[in-house]
């Protein structure tokens, strides 16, 4: 039942909503969004590869993830939990090195629905960096795909 990802933007808000319906129970996409396994999915050849994940998964606790890209060399993303509910919501914040975007915010939500999860993943505070924003968008379709071809796989 696996859907593909999609993501809406709305450059004027500074905002992007992404989805993805995943064949998988909730805690189990949960566990693949707040663990090691990031390193495992969050990536591709040809693109990116996610090698290190660090985190504190509790509300003011630290996260940190490190990789390599094709075009940027090597790469970090990180920041500070500021929700945890597990297995529904997870909210951080995002904080990464590649350009002078502000420190924005990601929530993922999973929703049990009939036969899976649906993930919805809310990414905001980019106010008038339309630019990042719309890289963001186009990489949480991609990062979406890869969670879930990954879960499907790794029940």
């Amino acid at each position: 039942m696996s859907a593909n990802a999609r993501a809406l933007v709305d450059l004027n808000a500074g905002t992007i909503v992404a989805t993805v319906t995943i064949d998988a129970p909730v805690e189990r996409v949960y566990r693949a969004l707040a663990s090691q396994e990031v390193t495992k999915w969050w990536g591709a050849d040809g693109s990116y590869r996610t090698t290190r994940w660090e985190a504190d998964t509790r509300v003011g606790g630290a996260w940190r993830a490190e990789g390599t890209s094709v075009d940027r060399g090597t790469f970090s993303v990180y920041g500070e939990f500021l929700e945890v509910d597990p297995p529904h919501k997870l909210s951080l914040s995002w904080n990464h090195d590649w350009d002078d975007c502000p420190p924005t915010t990601v929530t993922y939500l999973l929703d049990a629905v009939d036969g899976g999860t649906k993930v919805t993943v809310h990414h905001t505070g980019f106010g008038t960096n339309k630019t990042s924003c719309q890289g963001h968008a186009n990489g949480w379709e991609a990062v979406l795909q890869w969670l879930s071809n990954y879960v499907r796989v790794n029940r």
